[in-house]
């Protein structure tokens, strides 16, 4: 167990620079980076120097005239934190002198502050009670009459409107650290400093509470708050912590490292780390306050079965279970051959679970039919950047963003969907980076506090390659390209094609503007912009630092594949691929969906993606596995599903996905597990897919694992159990189990042997150990005997891994999904900062006091047309479904397009969604679907409640509901909570 509870804090932030000066403090001489403050090359010397308003997270702000020093030959006491360090100082941090100054200082503190201590929940854990006596104060000369803010009338009554934290104003001593938090690593400008004298405090705005302002509950100000002004709600009700364990969040792809704070085996708080390499110290509202799913009441910790989905769950023993579910996968392979079952994996699992799921496939069931929610995401990602640059992940780290000079967003939501990533990127963007946003509704990016983006191609969903096409046209056809690269760097034939290809009139942006709906002057201006950093096209010879970053809105469409490779060669064509501060870099949206890639759950590749018709890769792990492996790949997720229906494949095991609810086209879904004979759910919840299941294993909460997950920029970080699995076993041990049942031995004693495993099967992963990453903090592959001993940071150094770069051409096909006199308006998804994908976690907390239902936004225009109002209820009919949301009108969309988000199942999101899907991948086109919007009756009370009116629930929602219930009485009867 890493204990990390007490971090040093060096005061000010560490300064990067190739001139070093030696100074000498008290007597000790330090050399340090130039530019240094005396403060940090204090802490450096062995010396602490007091402190209130600084902290290393944040710039020098000199209010609180604690850290004082003396410097021999100047007149005056600078303060440490705001005075660069110089060679040769002599520097003096304690004298007589210094400690009445910071005596007096303190004094002045005290006497406006409560005197609470003993029963103050930041007792054990204040800076203020830590420098009172650091200062050797004993005393208040002042009294405690007077003008002050802490009792009697002035006294502020305490904010509690955030479910996380509270806001005590009478303990607030006004070091801005919490404001200037919210600026420069938040970046959202949602608190400020009001008030003059006695009458100062923090406000997150004028005569609002902090949750009706624009705060977003990162938690930012209550890590900087040095007091008990800003506190976690947790500490309040539970105390100080004892120890802590490092972990990492198993939200989204950003992969953020944290402090799981203790009491016993009870957690109290997750606080962000700030040697994170992925976040720095930085969070948001999801991983630093929304982990009380693990411990909810209605997390299922006793296996299930059942003959059939309509009869009630039967608790049994975990042998009991399992050999149930041996038993019908081998009657049902008897009965039906040997590819009649298989598996799906997840991305919420670490790498070592998915792994032994890949591996329980291939070696125990004998086929290949294993696939991931990849592939419902990010599997054009793996494709295209395979096909153009030979391997299947993003190209940076995240860190890379602060060396940019222009940064491309495509399809993208990063304040919402990675906000820690989102956070850095705005403070570039502030530091005058330019933004391109290519998105059909205009997200936060475009224009929020400080930023605003210099352009917004606000294009028709479904036409992602035609403005792709049109910029690329603008770099050939205005010598904008990278000649000397593309020579150096290169595949000649293919780039010559491409160029030929781009070049023709009919992807210009003239011909490409009707199409996507994006004026051409904003296409031509935006690819100079990306090119080189002048949107006016005046050639100056200097080549900027051009980065891309993309999301769910260039995978998740019928042309996905052919949208990253026309992304790859964009980057390519520019030479912004192979340095810091540029490159191709998608953002994943579950926690370890990279490394359920990386770890063979695609039906055709073995882990490190390999083909699985590759004979000597074969055999590599026919060696290390006892068996031989079918050479021919599986069936993908979609082909189950038709298989299903077909008679053909009878039996899953599904682990940690939940494909009704996240998949598309959900009547298609359903009715395919219907058919199937046995199939077997783990999952720490009763989800929607579970409906349909015949056994039901429990899964365990990444606060109950070892093992590792693997982030979007291919950060290898340790996951560590900080409690012990609720239901007995971790998903692996289950995985394990299930394996032995089904008379393929597995016997791992600890995820590190299955680590070791996998480093020594796959070549990228081969200095991969659970040493080395406890030791550097983090590895990123590929890590070998040819890459530094933390592994690659940047890819395509110096050649891409392929060798020569590849061009691809990328003609722009219509989507199949076209607006009909029928279905007028286009459907867009996407996510919102407080929910998480389909909400199995977050919706058990309390961030649905943030967003407690799936809304449908749409257009003034549109909904004036239709009669519809804000908050109504309206149906939503496509060509697969039909379902009943309430509405938001914004100006948000653009006319003719709606949107919605996907984390509620009573929603029906994905019943209206198509199967319509990517060419290459069969990722689904969530993205684009054509749909009808009309208004219905309204019940009486329209706001008081979050269900559809049961007169017009679509056959989904009522069918939802009456399921619902039914099974809450079937758990009810067998005593569990649901």
């Amino acid at each position: 167990m890493l204990d990390h509870l007490k971090q040093t804090d060096h005061g000010t932030p560490l300064r990067v620079s190739d001139k070093e000066v030696t100074l000498e403090i008290d007597g000790v001489s330090v050399s340090v980076p130039e530019g240094t403050s005396l403060m940090r090359a204090a802490v450096d010397a062995g010396v602490r120097v007091p402190k209130l308003c600084a902290t290393d997270s944040l710039e020098p702000f000199g209010s609180c005239r604690l850290c004082l020093v003396e410097v021999e030959g100047r007149k005056g006491y600078p303060a440490s934190c705001t005075t660069p360090a110089e060679a040769g100082m002599k520097v003096r941090t304690q004298s007589p002198k210094l400690q009445a100054l910071r005596k007096g200082v303190m004094e002045l503190y005290i006497s406006d502050h409560p005197l609470d201590c003993l029963t103050c929940s930041a007792n054990g854990n204040c800076e203020l009670q830590d420098m009172a006596g650091v200062t050797g104060l004993r005393e208040v000369r002042y009294g405690l009459d007077g003008a002050n803010h802490f009792r009697g009338d002035s006294k502020p009554a305490i904010d509690n409107s955030n479910p996380y934290f509270s806001y005590d104003a009478s303990k607030c001593i006004v070091c801005n650290r919490c404001v200037r938090a919210c600026e420069e690593t938040q970046g959202t400008f949602a608190l400020t400093i009001s008030g003059r004298g006695f009458e100062s405090r923090v406000s997150p705005g004028q005569g609002q509470s902090f949750m009706d302002s624009e705060c977003v509950s990162c938690g930012a100000c209550v890590e900087a708050c040095p007091t008990a002004t800003l506190q976690e709600k947790s500490i309040i009700q539970l105390g100080q912590p004892e120890h802590s364990t490092i972990t990492t969040c198993a939200y989204c792809g950003v992969g953020c490292s944290f402090k799981a704070e203790m009491k016993g085996t009870e957690v109290v708080r997750m606080v962000p780390w700030k040697d994170g390499k992925a976040n720095e110290g930085h969070a948001c509202v999801k991983g630093r306050f929304a982990w009380g799913y693990a411990t909810h009441k209605d997390r299922i910790t006793t296996p299930m079965i059942r003959k059939g989905i309509n009869d009630p769950w039967q608790e049994v023993s975990w042998d009991e279970a399992i050999g149930y579910a041996a038993s019908e996968f081998r009657r049902i392979q008897a009965e039906h051959g040997r590819d009649s079952i298989g598996g799906i994996t997840s991305s919420r699992c670490t790498n070592e679970e998915t792994y032994l799921v890949q591996k329980l496939i291939r070696a125990a069931f004998g086929n290949n039919n294993v696939d991931t929610c990849a592939r419902v995401c990010h599997s054009p990602t793996g494709y295209g950047l395979g096909q153009t640059y030979g391997t299947s992940a993003g190209t940076q780290t995240f860190k890379s963003v602060e060396k940019a000079d222009v940064i491309l967003v495509i399809g993208a939501n990063p304040t919402d969907a990675h906000p820690v990533f989102g956070s850095r990127m705005k403070k570039r963007l502030r530091e005058g980076a330019q933004l391109i946003v290519v998105d059909p509704r205009r997200i936060d990016l475009v224009k929020s506090p400080h930023i605003q983006a210099r352009h917004h191609l606000q294009l028709k969903p479904g036409t992602n390659v035609a403005v792709i096409s049109a910029l690329a046209h603008v770099v050939v056809t205005e010598g904008l390209l990278d000649e000397a690269y593309i020579a150096e760097r290169c595949d000649d034939k293919s780039f010559r094609e491409w160029r030929d290809f781009v070049s023709r009139p009919e992807n210009s942006p003239e011909a490409m503007a009707p199409v996507c709906g994006v004026p051409a002057a904003e296409l031509r201006a935006a690819a100079r912009l990306y090119a080189t950093g002048n949107s006016e096209g005046v050639k100056t010879g200097h080549r900027v630092n051009a980065a891309i970053y993309y999301g769910l809105g260039v995978t998740e469409h019928a042309q996905g594949s052919t949208m990253v490779m026309g992304i790859a060669n964009l980057a390519m064509a520019t030479g912004n691929v192979g340095r810091e501060g540029v490159g191709v870099n998608p953002l994943r949206g579950q926690n370890n969906v990279q490394g359920s890639c990386d770890m063979g759950s695609f039906p055709h590749e073995l882990p490190g993606y390999r083909h699985i018709s590759d004979s000597t890769t074969r055999t590599l792990f026919e060696s290390a596995w006892g068996v031989t492996l079918n050479p021919e790949p599986g069936l993908r997720i979609p082909n189950m599903f038709d298989a299903a229906q077909q008679g053909t494949f009878l039996g899953l095991y599904c682990e940690g996905e939940d494909i009704v609810q996240s998949d598309p086209n959900t009547q298609h879904v359903t009715d395919s597990l219907k058919a199937m004979q046995c199939v077997v759910v783990q999952d720490i919840f009763l989800n929607e897919t579970a409906k349909y299941a015949h056994v039901f294993l429990p899964g365990s909460s990444f606060l109950e694992k070892d093992g590792t997950f693997t982030n979007a920029e291919r950060r290898i970080s340790r996951v560590r159990r900080v409690m012990k699995p609720l239901a007995g076993y971790a998903d692996w041990e289950v995985t394990q189990k299930l394996a032995n049942a089904l008379g393929y031995p597995m016997n791992y004693q600890h995820p590190e042997e299955i680590m070791q495993e996998i480093a020594a099967l796959t070549p990228s992963f081969a200095g991969v150990s659970y040493e080395k990453i406890d030791r550097l903090g983090s590895v990123q592959w590929p890590c070998n005997e040819h890459t530094d001993e933390a592994g690659t940071a940047i890819m395509h150094v110096d050649k891409f891994v392929r060798g020569k770069g590849r061009f691809i051409i990328t003609q722009y096909v219509p989507t199949d999904e076209k607006v009909t006199r029928k279905f007028p308006l286009l459907l867009t998804t996407g996510r919102i900062l407080s929910q998480y994908n389909v909400g199995a976690q977050t919706r058990r907390t309390e961030n649905n006091q943030w967003h407690s239902e799936d809304r449908l936004e749409i257009h003034p225009h549109d909904a004036e047309e239709r009669g519809i109002r804000e908050d109504d209820w309206v149906g939503i009919q496509s060509r697969a479904g039909e379902t009943v949301l309430r509405a938001t009108v914004t100006e948000r969309v653009a006319p003719g397009v709606v949107y919605t988000t996907f984390h509620f199942p009573e929603s029906g999101a994905n019943v209206i969604t198509t199967d319509s899907s990517d060419w290459a991948t069969n990722c689904p086109e969530y993205k684009v679907t054509a749909v009808n919007v009309t208004r219905v009756a309204q019940p009486a009370l329209a706001g008081a409640d979050t269900t559809a009116p049961l007169a017009h629930q679509s056959p989904w929602q009522r069918d939802y509901s009456q399921f619902n219930q039914a099974q809450l009485e079937h758990l009810q009867a067998a005593g569990q909570s649901a």
